[in-house]
């Protein structure tokens, strides 16, 4: 499984902000709300964020020697996808909602209401903590590089699939 690729996550983050300026452009000029999510998505975000670094801590536990039992592999294999699709989905939120709060910040004098901006910048820190923990928890996930068989000794040097940068756990 490779890991994140950080250009995506910038094209990303480019892309669903063109398209978060947009649509903010478009529901303005049309007299209706910003498209900004509310605080139950930020809890989800702070729920999603919370169970990613947990499942990802398990996994570290255990690479760092605490192996009292053995890790599941396919538990691993779900923190490791939990984590790059958290990094991803933030990258996402991240974006949409830096394309809004751009969109919004001239409009900041002439609107006595700031619920979408502060709203929105509320959602561009949960987006950057998506971001963060998703590749953290990818961090944890690798196993260093002589101990691709994951029992804290090297595999067969002649191994096919021995990597310089580690594999995952």
């Amino acid at each position: 499984m490779g890991s994140i690729r950080y250009r995506w996550l910038a094209v990303i983050i480019l892309a669903s902000g063109a398209a978060g300026w947009l649509v903010n452009d478009w529901a303005t000029r049309n007299s209706l709300p910003a498209p900004v999510l509310s605080v139950f998505g930020l809890l989800t975000v702070l729920l999603i964020s919370g169970a990613t670094l947990v499942l990802g801590l398990r996994v570290r536990r255990w690479q760092q020697g605490s192996r009292d039992r053995e890790l599941d592999p396919i538990a691993a294999a779900r923190t490791l996808v939990l984590a790059q699709a958290t990094a991803y989905a933030g990258s996402l939120l991240f974006g949409w909602h830096a394309g809004i709060f751009l969109e919004q910040l001239p409009l900041w004098s002439l609107r006595p209401g700031h619920a979408a901006t502060w709203g929105s910048l509320a959602m561009i820190a949960g987006g950057v903590l998506m971001i963060s923990v998703g590749l953290l928890v990818e961090r944890f996930c690798r196993l260093p590089p002589g101990d691709s068989n994951g029992r804290g000794t090297a595999a067969r040097p002649d191994a096919p699939d021995e990597r310089e940068d580690g594999e995952y756990a």
